[in-house]
């Protein structure tokens, strides 16, 4: 058993390690550590699209257009530069199934370039393709400075979630610090798992994350402005959909 679990363990190690060779290689990919907050400095709408504009300054160092940025971890294209702001296209899908449609002049936004291949990989892989959209759930203040959040997914998003992995939230790379698959509008009832299985709850329906989020990153990001009700666009971490692409669950009947 152990050796099976040794050789099992090499051998997604190898799967994983040539599918991030693969994604580097072949797609624009960011790290989920936040380079700046910019600000919207307007939005026009197009047709069902609209035309977004922010200002910032360091994304812009070597910014040229048809370049890659995520903004709140959308990766939009640049499509035009002026001398402290640059512009995006974003188009009607993007608009309904991210917060970048809710964006508003004077909005902040958390910006990133994508990594080179040079680069130190300081958070985990992030694609910029949001999975879905989250909904802040409690906020609580530590003695430390730090705040710790509770964020409700929907079930088909929560299902790659994993404690102690990692989630991208608003283009954040951050830890999971708890998860709770539950149905019910309850993330604390004193519900014991015995009690819990008596109980004609349905399927799930949504899943509960806990996270935490240290002073330094609160200061730099939107998160130092998160209330509950807000809404946050959300990846999960990519390698989770490659591992059950290669190893699909299968009936024992």
């Amino acid at each position: 058993g152990q050796l099976l679990g040794q050789l099992l363990g090499q051998l997604l190690g190898q799967l994983l390690g040539q599918l991030l060779g693969q994604l580097l290689r072949r797609t624009e990919v960011f790290t989920g550590i936040v380079e700046e907050l910019g600000t919207v400095r307007s939005i026009t709408p197009n047709a069902d699209g609209a035309r977004v504009e922010i200002r910032c300054a360091t994304v812009l160092g070597d910014a040229r257009p048809g370049d890659s940025i995520a903004v709140d971890g959308c990766c939009l294209t640049v499509v035009e530069l002026g001398a402290d702001w640059w512009a995006a296209d974003a188009q009607p899908e993007s608009l309904a199934r991210t917060t970048l449609g809710r964006l508003v002049e004077g909005s902040p936004v958390n910006l990133e370039r994508p990594v080179r291949l040079d680069d130190r990989l300081g958070g985990h892989l992030v694609q910029g393709h949001v999975d879905g959209v989250g909904t802040i759930t409690t906020r609580e203040p530590e003695g430390d400075g730090s705040v710790r959040f509770r964020i409700a997914l929907d079930a088909p998003t929560g299902r790659y979630v994993v404690e102690k992995g990692s989630i991208t939230l608003d283009g954040v790379s951050l830890t999971v610090t708890e998860v709770r698959d539950d149905p019910l509008d309850v993330f604390e009832a004193d519900v014991s798992q015995a009690d819990r299985s008596q109980l004609d709850v349905g399927p799930i329906e949504r899943v509960e994350i806990g996270i935490a989020v240290i002073p330094h990153t609160l200061a730099v990001t939107t998160f130092g402005s998160r209330a509950v009700g807000d809404s946050v666009n959300v990846e999960v971490d990519v390698l989770a959909k490659y591992v059950e692409r290669l190893f699909p669950p299968r009936r024992l009947d």
